[in-house]
Parts: structure tokens; C-alpha cells; sequence
């Protein structure tokens, strides 16, 4: 009986570590993590009522950042052209948090424990964030491209304007997975 148990146990841990399935669906995202030990639908949730950000927004967020998959890094560099090397930034986690974004937010939100790794962290840390935008650049909360501009230039490359091509074209795929998100919440009821 005890084999069993830590054979479930296993693979119920397991399914968590890796990433969800069928991305591009939103509804399926969330029935793939709402279970026994996470619940991503309720993290999204309580994030948009204590930051005002729509739910669709900051799930897009996270997929266009990491894929929902909470062990993204930046690729390592190359020397020369083929040994690994030093990553390109710090940014960790589904949300991609660089160290010191990170290391903010905890500061700020007495929240010590977060961990980028942790979809209930990462999502409450882009909730926060986009409301920094709103707060600091006057970008409206359901303005997911600007929002998005602001998460990838940081509000100090915002303000300067000039997004880069890279950052263009991300704000853009953020902007339409929101709004197709938005449309699937509604019609699967979350």
C-alpha cells in the first residue's frame, strides 16, 4: 500500500513540474493545474482582485514570458560557439522575473518567501507589476500591449518610448492571447 502511495504521489508531482498541455486554450490550461495540490484558476483569481488586472491579461503575460512552464531561463551564451556559458539575464521563473525586479517585489510586498518557480508567486509578482505600470506610467489595467511593453523595457524604457522590434512583436502576441483568453474564460465559466 505504501508503494502505491508514493507511486501516486510521484506522479501527481511529476504532472505538476512540467509544463501544462495546449497553451493556445486557456480553459485547458487551468484544468490541467486546478487539483488537490495547485490551483492556478484560484491564484488567477485572487491576483486580479488585489491588483485590478484582468485575469486574462496577466495569464498572457506568463505564456508569452515562459510557455506556463515554471523553470524557463533565458538560453546559456556560447563560448566560442560551443561551450555553455553565462545566461543572457536572471529572469527565472514563469514570470521571468529578473533578481532584482524580484527581490522588489518581495521587498515591497512583505512576501519573503516567493518563489519565481511558484504559478501562485509568479502571478501574483505580474499582477503587481502591471499595477506598478498603471501606478507609475498611467497605462490602463487592461491595456495588455502597453502593459506588456512596460514588463519587457521595464518603466524606465517605457517612458523613454522606442520599443524594440522584439518587445513590439511580443506585446503584440500578449495582446491577442488576452483577448482570445478573455473570450474563452467567459465561455468556460472561470
Amino acid at each position: 500500500m505504501r508503494i502505491i502511495l508514493l507511486a501516486v504521489l510521484a506522479l501527481v508531482l511529476a504532472s505538476c513540474a512540467s509544463p501544462p498541455s495546449k497553451i493556445n486554450n486557456v480553459c485547458a490550461v487551468l484544468d490541467q493545474r486546478d487539483g488537490f495540490l495547485t490551483n492556478w484558476s484560484r491564484s488567477a483569481q485572487k491576483a486580479e482582485r488585489r491588483y485590478g488586472v484582468p485575469r486574462a491579461v496577466l495569464l498572457a503575460t506568463i505564456r508569452v514570458e515562459s510557455g506556463f512552464d515554471g523553470d524557463a531561463r533565458p538560453p546559456r551564451r556560447k563560448l566560442l560557439g560551443i561551450v555553455p556559458w553565462k545566461r543572457k539575464s536572471t529572469a527565472l521563473g514563469y514570470s521571468q522575473a529578473l533578481n532584482g525586479t524580484w527581490e522588489r517585489y518581495q521587498r515591497e510586498t512583505g512576501n519573503w518567501r516567493a518563489r519565481r518557480t511558484n504559478f501562485d508567486d509568479a502571478i501574483d509578482f505580474v499582477g503587481w507589476y502591471h499595477r506598478l505600470s498603471h501606478t507609475t506610467n498611467g497605462v490602463a489595467l487592461n491595456d495588455t500591449y502597453n502593459m506588456y511593453l512596460n514588463y519587457y523595457h521595464g518603466h524606465g524604457g517605457f517612458r523613454r518610448g522606442n520599443p524594440s522590434a522584439t518587445a513590439q512583436r511580443a506585446a503584440r502576441k500578449a495582446e491577442s492571447l488576452a483577448q482570445s483568453y478573455a473570450t474563452q474564460l467567459a465561455q468556460c465559466g472561470r
